[in-house]
């Protein structure tokens, strides 16, 4: 070996030694950093003619388990969509409130209901015929607002949708220009580790919004699929499409316009039926609870609304009303039907025949709504028939209860039992699937940079460093011995 090749040879191991501490480096430094791909040198034997020359630096490769990322990210989308669920029924659980919170719908019942017991054992009392009606316009009172927050979760939900459609159109854009970029570097040569790392972060952002399958083409351009086949980004990114709401009423629906649905690159896309779009993430559990459960939850309410106003105008209860006539609790007014029964539990008010405020008089639920004298102050029969009335067994037939007779708290009582039900199912599943999603997350994570290793990497490659230095001194001092031999 020549002493110009053995220069060269040194000088080619210094080279890769210092890239290779550049590589360790950047692994150590983004050893926390979410979407980092450890990065490896590839190194080769440099050759010149038919003779070695040294080292050289292949390239670096971006170490990335895809099977496993893949599978975290379809536990990503499950849980959103859990969490998303899970979320919804338990608000709507605190919404109807349990029978130990003063302010639930079952204790506004047993205190109109307590109300109504008093007045009945003294029906000469205006105190009591006033805590009676009072007990009641609160029971309403719970039921309007307990409807207004159902309301205000479809809402909620629309505009989250909003939301998610605007992050899912920004972030497929970046993923194309990304794309434009990595063709560029890799048609150069250069290192795109960043880039793909960049990409990484971008598509485990979309992941929790919607399932999807990820690949590569061989000039290195990401393609991006939903579980159902529709492409997100193949060539272009897709452009969803989705316009929310600005109020929300228990009658505005997708079926009948009222609502957005969703659509790619112009086109319509379907939410429900036998091949739903983007099933199983945060995206679809938002779309279901705007369409689905919560359109559930208000039938269930509004079935409880319809079976106590109609309790109240049952024929023969009150004798001064007519066979059209509302009872105490009216369908704005007028008499609940159940032909309009949808949004009936936000309509729902008192009648103001017994309503002072309104020019009523409290008198009158002892009297008769429609009574236009005084009858005998001693008289229970009308407040009995009430009581009476409210623990009649009655089959509801809507709200998606079951078509068995019960007395107004039992089914008070089912409906709460139903939203408490709906909770800890969805929390069973948010349980199981957060578990299944942490397990995916600790071997990604242990796949990682692993600073021990590099570490003794380090070692090896300081030892590298160090040998090929000493071969240039060396070299240096055989060349120093030959200029002096030739003075």
């Amino acid at each position: 070996m020549s002493i110009s090749s053995a220069l060269s040879n040194a000088l080619s191991g210094l080279t890769v030694s210092s890239r290779a501490t550049d590589i360790l480096s950047s692994n150590v430094a983004n050893a926390m950093t979410d979407g980092y791909g450890t990065r490896r040198l590839e190194v080769g034997a440099r050759v010149l003619g038919n003779a070695g020359a040294g080292a050289q630096v292949i390239g670096v490769t971006r170490m990335a388990d895809m099977v496993l990322i893949g599978q975290r990210r379809g536990a990503d989308s499950s849980l959103g969509a859990a969490a998303t669920l899970a979320g919804y029924h338990g608000r709507i659980e605190q919404l109807i409130g349990t029978p130990d919170a003063s302010g639930s719908l079952s204790a506004k019942f047993a205190d109109f209901e307590a109300g109504l017991i008093l007045a009945a054992n003294g029906p000469d009392s205006q105190t009591r015929l006033t805590a009676a009606v009072t007990a009641a316009i609160e029971m309403v009172t719970a039921i309007n607002d307990t409807a207004d927050g159902i309301q205000g979760e479809r809402l909620v939900a629309d505009q989250r949708i909003g939301q998610m459609v605007v992050q899912l159109n920004d972030n497929l854009s970046r993923l194309a220009d990304l794309n434009q970029q990595i063709r560029s570097g890799m048609g150069g040569g250069r290192d795109v580790s960043a880039l793909l790392d960049a990409q990484q972060v971008l598509v485990d952002q979309i992941a929790p919004m919607i399932p999807l399958h990820e690949r590569r083409d061989g000039g290195g351009q990401l393609q991006l699929y939903s579980n159902d086949g529709r492409a997100l980004l193949d060539g272009r990114a897709a452009q969803l499409g989705f316009s929310t709401a600005s109020v929300m009423e228990a009658d505005m629906t997708l079926a009948n316009g009222a609502l957005s649905g969703l659509s790619v690159n112009g086109q319509p896309v379907p939410l429900a039926g036998a091949f739903p779009a983007f099933q199983g993430g945060a995206l679809s559990a938002q779309f279901h609870i705007r369409d689905v459960d919560a359109v559930a939850s208000q039938a269930r309410l509004d079935a409880v609304a319809l079976d106590l106003a109609a309790r109240f105008d049952a024929t023969g209860l009150d004798p001064t009303l007519g066979a059209l006539d509302a009872g105490l609790f009216t369908d704005a007014g007028g008499r609940a039907d159940g032909l309009n029964e949808v949004g009936l539990a936000s309509r729902l008010r008192i009648n103001i025949a017994v309503v002072a405020d309104s020019g009523g008089d409290v008198a009158r639920l002892r009297d008769g709504l429609g009574a236009t004298s005084a009858g005998p102050i001693g008289d229970a029969g009308l407040l009995m028939g009430m009581i009476d009335a409210l623990g009649a067994s009655r089959t509801t037939q809507s709200g998606g209860f079951s078509a068995v007779g019960r007395s107004m708290a039992g089914l008070v009582s089912d409906h709460l039992s139903l939203a408490g039900l709906a909770r800890q199912t969805a929390e069973t599943h948010q349980g199981h699937e957060s578990a299944r999603h942490a397990a995916f997350r600790q071997e990604e994570l242990s796949g990682g940079v692993d600073t021990d290793a590099e570490m003794q990497r380090l070692l090896q490659i300081e030892q590298a460093y160090a040998a090929n230095a000493r071969v240039i001194a060396t070299v240096e001092q055989m060349m120093d011995q030959l200029m002096r031999l030739g003075a």
